[in-house]
Parts: C-alpha cells; sequence; structure tokens
C-alpha cells in the first residue's frame, strides 16, 4: 500500500461510506462516488445527520456536491457498528425542533455573556460579536 500525496489519497475511498463534516458544522454521511484534483467530493445516498444532546436526526439529500475546502474532516464509516450508536434516532421534525432550541438557548447564553460583559465597561462591537 503505497502513499499517495494530497486529493490523491482519497483514491482509495472510492465507493466506501464517509462521514464528512463541513465547514459550517454540518454532517454528511454518504457514498464517495468521485473526487477532483480539488478534493471537491460527489457522494450518493447522502444523509445529513442533525445531533442534538444524545438524540439525531437523518435528512436524505441524495446526491451532494461538495467543494473541497468546505471539507473539515473525512473519514470512513465502520459498516460493522455503524448500528451500535450509543445515541438515539429520531424523526426528522423532533430533530429540528430539538436544534431551533438548542439555536434559541445558545442566543440567550451569548446575550448574557454580552450584557455581563456591558455591565462591567466592555463593550463588543456588533460586528465582531456576529463574525
Amino acid at each position: 500500500m503505497s502513499y499517495l500525496p494530497g486529493t490523491a489519497s482519497l483514491v482509495e475511498e472510492i465507493d466506501k461510506k464517509l462521514l464528512v463534516v463541513l465547514r459550517d458544522g454540518r454532517t454528511l454521511i454518504g457514498y464517495l462516488r468521485t473526487i477532483d484534483q480539488f478534493a471537491n467530493l460527489v457522494l450518493h445516498r447522502t444523509i445529513e445527520r442533525i445531533h442534538v444532546g444524545k438524540k439525531y436526526g437523518d435528512i436524505p439529500r441524495g446526491i451532494f456536491i461538495v467543494r473541497g475546502e468546505n471539507v473539515v474532516l473525512l473519514g470512513e464509516v465502520d459498516l460493522e457498528n455503524e448500528d451500535k450508536l450509543p445515541l438515539e434516532q429520531v424523526n426528522i421534525d423532533t430533530i429540528l425542533e430539538l436544534q431551533r432550541e438548542q439555536q434559541v438557548e445558545r442566543e440567550a447564553e451569548q446575550e448574557r455573556k454580552k450584557k455581563a460583559m456591558a455591565d462591567r465597561g466592555i463593550h463588543v462591537d456588533q460586528a465582531i460579536d456576529d463574525f
């Protein structure tokens, strides 16, 4: 087994089930069908998996093209242990509602931190805070 530098090393992963984490935090699981010199990926039978706590839900996405620069993490799914997750699978509507609740909690926490800093005389520029 020889080592191929860069994108060429992904050739060995073609037709395998992969988990891909994107820069925006989304998690995709699908079969790698092709790649190019920029590490752009084409995933087949793709699902987007959303995790909230110990629960997860899968949204079917079909064929998915991922620009290589958006990939943070890529790894092969262990098919033997795939069904032995210590997580509870829930339907799409439930996981999306849990995700919304989690986002509201995060925003409330950010507001509390911002207010606490303002009370101490530290004012954070809104543009930097949004970044």
